[in-house]
């Protein structure tokens, strides 16, 4: 009888079948323990037969195969992805040899260069902490911040005419600036009641909201000046336009200048060399407003006034005006600065304390530069008013001023273009020239000095032989020279600045357009066009911004501010035929609240930072603040940790932060900030 096949039937096992199950096992050990010690295991695994009898498949007993058996699709993929991952090691482990040998082919200099890089990034590192470590201590406070009070709503720091005559100041010094700490706002300035945003220029040179300056019709009337009597009145606005004589009586005032200066009409100024005006005394800035339409630019200056101010109404208007007193202090102008300065009805007694206030007007002329003069002291028949008429008249002579021509109550006189004329000088009683020690090119609010400045100066160079506008603006080698720089120097910075504002106009253009699709004022041209006038450029360096702007056919004017913290390049751009204003921006800025469109600052939180910290972020921002119009503009450029101090200041100041970007070529960032239209908070 046979003997039965025993096929493994579950639940029973024979101990025959127990022993050919472990004889079967041994031999499936040693035959695995051979593969996996083959070289080729992994290969052999993936091109197995399938259809070879083998113990690595499914048995024919049914019994589960082995896990490294691949006779069927799922174990064929696992083990793909298994040789992949093994291939991308290989891949890793030569990548990072190759790196390692490359480091090592590094030579010893550039590792150098790479370490030295580090620890000045790690000392920059330091820096930056212990600026906004100070930047906090300002941030801190701002959260006690409020508006401040009604009566404040015009109010400049430095200048309270109350008190200095309390203090005894009188004879014109009573409008001397006074500036102290106790003086700087720790509040927000709120708009009048009825303030609207300006039309939009140049509308706006014509027609300004009489709520949003501090003026009185009873002022506006009684007024005896040219300007002051064009102005119009009506329940909402003041008009300066008009189809009445007295408008054509700036045009024939300015024709009647030009032909004193030997010229044909006023539009022939810049080919006489004139481009730039100081008009003090501007009543309402008509006069600079008419010589506009020339390419003509003009600054008022005035005395600080609580109410009817010039200097408020005329930037109201979008004209360059600042606050200045022509008394007892030099002005923030360095020496030979203006083409030409203007004086009609200003008010200014030049026979006054020695004449050193004509001593003052002619350092700020360049030579050959003009000076204009209407008064009625000229052909008063008065004797005292003759004596003091024949005091100015022989004291100019004294100055080396030519006088061109009188008529009516009009002089013109134009300075000397040779030095040679100060030596030739017969009167014993005219004014020494100033020492060569005598620095003529920062007087920051210096007394004023009995001496003629600026005659030994490198920038002595009469009008006439300068550039005509706009050529003017880029000056030649010999120029640059002047101020220890190269043209390619002055050329890469033209042209980051050209750069910068094609940026800054691609990121406010959109905004604008979204904010306010249609501007105040019908007849304004669309935006970006018109969508900023006065611009306020609060570390101005080269002027490069001002010049970006005018390249771009910008309708924009800039007050270029040089902080006295840094480099003074202010005599380089006037020489450019820009207006600017040496500052020091722990002070408050002579102007009024709500006068500018837009204000920019590039390094100047770098640069104020790198000095003692005489004042905080924290006052610098409250200062913007004041002179920045309602949906005014921020533009800020700095190192990434000052921006982000900025941050959290324009928030507790209510800005909106409206663009955020890192210029990744020089390290930098952008913010872009707008301020809102503060309302009184009802009680």
């Amino acid at each position: 009888m046979s003997k039965p096949l025993q096929r493994g039937v579950s639940g029973v096992r024979t101990p025959d079948s127990k022993s050919k199950d472990k004889s079967e096992k041994e031999d499936w050990d040693n035959r695995r323990a051979s593969s996996d010690h083959s070289p080729m295991f992994p290969f052999r695994l993936l091109f197995a037969d399938n259809n070879s009898h083998s113990k690595y498949g499914i048995n024919e007993n049914g019994f589960a195969s082995d896990p490294f058996i691949v006779s069927n699709p799922r174990s064929r993929l696992k083990l793909t992805l298994l040789f992949l991952k093994f291939s991308l090691v290989i891949i890793v482990v030569l990548a990072l040899t190759g790196s390692f040998w490359w480091t090592m082919s590094i030579s010893a200099s550039s590792r150098g260069h790479i370490s030295h890089g580090y620890r000045r990034l790690q000392e920059k590192l330091v820096s930056d902490l212990v600026d906004i470590s100070e930047f906090s201590r300002g941030a801190s406070k701002f959260k006690e911040l409020e508006s401040c009070s009604e009566e404040h709503g015009n109010f400049v720091p430095c200048f309270n005419v109350s008190e200095n005559l309390a203090l005894g100041n009188s004879d014109g010094n009573e409008f001397d600036r006074q500036c102290g700490r106790e003086l700087r706002l720790d509040c927000l300035v709120l708009p009048p009641v009825n303030y609207k945003i300006p039309l939009r220029w140049p509308t706006g040179r014509d027609v300004i909201w009489i709520a949003n300056v501090k003026i009185t019709a009873e002022e506006v009337l009684s007024s005896g000046t040219l300007t002051k009597r064009m102005m119009m009145l009506d329940e909402e606005q003041i008009s300066f336009r008009s189809a009445s004589h007295m408008f054509d009586g700036i045009e024939d005032y300015s024709h009647q200048i030009a032909e004193m200066m030997g010229l044909r009409n006023e539009s022939y100024f810049i080919q006489a060399g004139v481009q730039t005006i100081l008009d003090i005394g501007c009543g309402y800035g008509s006069f600079g407003a008419h010589l506009f339409h020339s390419q003509l630019l003009t600054t008022c200056i005035a005395n600080y006034e609580p109410s009817g101010s010039q200097v408020q109404l005329t930037l109201e208007r979008g004209l360059p005006a600042m606050i200045a007193s022509f008394t007892s202090k030099q002005l923030p102008y360095p020496s030979l600065s203006f083409d030409m300065l203007h004086c009609a009805w200003c008010g200014i007694d030049w026979d006054h304390k020695d004449g050193v206030l004509l001593i003052e007007a002619d350092r700020l002329l360049k030579p050959g530069g003009y000076f204009v003069w209407t008064s009625p002291l000229i052909k008063s028949r008065n004797k005292e008013d003759q004596k003091r008429w024949k005091f100015i008249h022989d004291f100019t002579e004294n100055l080396c001023w030519e006088m061109l021509s009188q008529q009516d109550a009009t002089v013109v006189w134009k300075k000397t273009s040779k030095r040679s004329c100060y030596s030739s000088r017969k009167s014993s009683s005219a004014p020494p020239l100033c020492s060569k020690g005598y620095n003529v090119e920062s007087p920051y609010y210096r007394e004023l000095q009995n001496c003629i400045g600026g005659t030994q100066s490198s920038r002595w160079i009469p009008i006439e032989k300068r550039e005509r506008w706009p050529s003017r603006a880029n000056l030649n080698k010999n120029e640059l020279a002047v101020y220890g720089l190269q043209s390619d120097e002055f050329a890469e910075d033209s042209e980051s600045w050209r750069t910068a504002v094609r940026n800054y106009w691609s990121l406010l253009s959109p905004l604008i357009f979204s904010d306010h699709p249609k501007r105040p004022g019908e007849e304004d041209p669309p935006p970006p066009y018109n969508m900023f006038r006065n611009v306020l450029d609060m570390n101005a360096h080269f002027g490069g911004f001002n010049s970006a702007l005018l390249q771009a056919r910008k309708s924009a004017w800039v007050m270029n501010v040089v902080p006295i913290s840094g480099l003074n390049y202010l005599p380089l751009i006037h020489d450019r035929g820009f207006i600017g204003v040496l500052h020091d921006w722990c002070e408050a800025f002579p102007t009024y609240p709500r006068t500018y469109d837009l204000v920019h600052a590039a390094g100047l939180l770098s640069l104020e930072t790198s000095q003692q910290h005489r004042c905080t972020m924290l006052d610098m921002f409250i200062e913007i603040d004041r002179i920045l119009r309602p949906e005014g503009w921020v533009i800020i450029r700095d190192t990434v940790p000052l921006i982000e101090s900025a941050r959290v200041l324009i928030t507790q100041l209510k800005w909106e932060a409206r663009v955020i970007e890192i210029e990744s070529d020089n390290d930098q960032k952008l913010l872009i900030s707008q301020k809102p239209f503060y309302k009184k908070q009802a009680n």
